[in-house]
């Protein structure tokens, strides 16, 4: 099978090129109506329709839920644009050129030849040809129908059956087997601009006269993105296709069947390793010398840890989000063990540092202590900095340009601890109004060293553990996490990282007032995060959508060939 394929490369360009291209005009089409869209009216205006590139988490989880965990998913997108906090905004930006649709297509290639060989149709393709050397219109239409209903988020078109069902008779036929002409015809799928992209379109709201909503199967993919990070499975299209998922009663039972689910554990998971900006991880390295336990076991077990924390405290606890950063109780591997000082352990395993542990929260764990942090030393000041973007949604503005920093990179320099080095920041008056709002806070964090472990003191001086929060002035990290947890800011951060994860894209000062909304009720709620979700999931704002000044564009109409606002348009590179 596998030397069959490879000797179809020509063919297989030519098919996947010609579905991309009948396949440019449907997307070009939708990126006018995405990029036409304006500002949100409040309270319940919404979100403009999104066009967004689909992430390696997104394709991989959909690819799962579809063909199941025998098929290998190893493969990795192009890294997106970090936009207003998140990578998920990214996608709404992204392009895509030759060179990215040549990983796309590998990667459609490598699971479609899984897919269709030996090993696994048997139990992936639901049929069998009448012969394995010919084309079979029957069952490549009962395969192709199927399959292509949960890659494109909505049932195909007969056109679109025909042309699938076309490219793997066509590829049968040239090389006599059947196999490899559906593997053919699963590899365009695969790579379909309506695959790749997430493509919404609105329609008229029969309940709010002149407003805009999401079509069914829109909503259907918005909501499955954000609860499950993956497409919309057979029962949630199902209650798209009859118009369920677009009553009130309907949409009720899909999100809370969604927040029942197991796979919302999926989609938390995706979202906070967003939120937290854990793709650093990809990236992050020690100096061997200096901290010769740190290793790239260390370096995934640690995101894992907090990952797992989250997830444990707020999905399945179901506790307080804001308990999140005093909590004792996480899990420990093997690898951590040793940064810890703990004694080794098997696998995965609960544990709750004791009261007098200097451990408290997800501030002193080794994901964001090491994260933010030089390679050979700790920083109070990119610690302080993460604490104001990532957790309370506070810009913090880049250093100016020519900034002097021979006081504070002096070798010879007799600073024996780091608060006594970023002292130097606040003797100048071009530095100190930043370092105000960071250092005081990563100060707090000083007993722990740039790859997260506990010390007592630095260049065998103590180290001073006070700082402040806004005014807030606390003794140590234990008081750090309390003001933490105490800030309004915190949850005010979570709910608009929440709301924009789940629409697609950045807020705009016109969703203030739905934002506050959306404080006031997770307030009253205790700071739940199922009910947060239950709640954006189900409010108008978040199944409305924006309108042109123009007027909407109907989900049938004909692009213009007018192209969308530069900071909506989506390249495309077919050749």
């Amino acid at each position: 099978m596998s030397s069959i394929i490879s000797n179809l490369a020509p063919l297989r360009r030519q098919r996947i090129a010609q579905g991309l291209r009948r396949g440019a005009t449907a997307l070009l089409a939708a990126l006018v109506v995405a990029g036409c869209a304006g500002s949100p009216e409040p309270p319940v205006a919404g979100a403009p329709p999104r066009l967004r590139l689909i992430t390696t988490q997104q394709y991989v989880n959909t690819l799962s839920h579809i063909f199941g965990p025998s098929v290998t998913l190893d493969m990795k997108f192009p890294p997106l644009q970090r936009t207003s906090g998140l990578l998920e905004n990214g996608a709404a930006r992204a392009g895509v050129t030759a060179s990215q649709l040549e990983q796309f297509q590998r990667a459609a290639a490598g699971v479609a030849t899984q897919v269709v060989n030996e090993g696994h149709r048997s139990f992936l393709i639901p049929c069998k040809p009448g012969d394995e050397k010919t084309a079979d219109k029957a069952c490549a239409t009962a395969f192709l129908t199927r399959v292509g209903r949960l890659l494109h988020r909505r049932a195909l078109t007969a056109s679109e059956v025909d042309m699938y069902v076309g490219q793997a008779g066509a590829a049968a036929d040239q090389v006599k087997d059947f196999y490899t002409g559906l593997g053919i015809a699963l590899e365009a799928m695969l790579i379909s601009p309506e695959v790749l992209f997430i493509v919404e379109k609105g329609e008229p709201d029969p309940q709010r006269s002149g407003k805009q909503r999401l079509d069914a199967y829109s909503l259907a993919s918005r909501l499955s993105f954000f609860l499950w990070d993956a497409g919309p499975d057979d029962h949630i299209l199902k209650a798209a296709a009859s118009g369920e998922l677009q009553t009130p009663k309907g949409r009720a039972r899909v999100v809370d069947m969604m927040l029942a689910s197991p796979r919302l554990k999926d989609g938390m998971r995706a979202f906070f390793d967003d939120m937290f900006a854990f793709d650093d991880f990809d990236t992050l390295s020690k100096d061997p010398t200096v901290y010769p336990s740190f290793t790239g076991v260390t370096v995934a077990d640690a995101r894992e840890q907090t990952l797992r924390t989250a997830i444990d405290q707020l999905i399945v606890k179901n506790k307080d989000y804001r308990d999140l950063y005093t909590t004792r109780s996480t899990f420990i591997s093997p690898s951590l063990a040793a940064l810890y000082n703990l004694p080794a352990v098997p696998g995965w395993e609960p544990y709750e540092f004791p009261a007098n542990s200097p451990r408290e929260g997800m501030l002193t764990q080794i994901s964001f202590l090491a994260v933010h942090a030089h390679p050979g030393r700790s920083s109070p000041t990119r610690r302080g900095k993460a604490l104001r973007e990532l957790l309370l949604c506070q810009t913090v503005p880049p250093p100016p340009p020519n900034v002097d920093f021979s006081a504070l990179e002096n070798p010879d320099a007799h600073y024996k601890t780091q608060r006594e080095r970023v002292a130097v920041h606040l003797k100048n008056p071009t530095c100190a109004g930043c370092h105000k709002i960071m250092d005081p806070m990563g100060l707090a964090l000083e007993n722990f060293d740039g790859a997260g472990r506990f010390r007592a003191t630095e260049a065998g001086a103590p180290i001073d553990r006070s700082g402040s929060l806004d005014g807030k002035k606390f003794a140590d990290v234990a008081g750090l996490a309390q003001a933490l947890h105490d800030s309004p800011a915190l949850p005010s951060c979570l709910v608009s990282r929440m709301y924009s994860y789940g629409s697609g894209g950045p807020t705009a000062p016109s969703d203030r007032p739905l934002l506050q909304y959306l404080n006031t009720s997770f307030a009253a709620q205790g700071y739940k995060i199922h009910d947060l979700l239950r709640t954006i999931a189900l409010g108008t704002a978040f199944s409305q959508v924006t309108r042109s000044k123009k007027g909407p564009v109907p989900a049938d109409d004909k692009a213009d060939g007018t192209p969308p606002p530069r900071t909506q348009q989506t390249t495309l590179n077919l050749h």
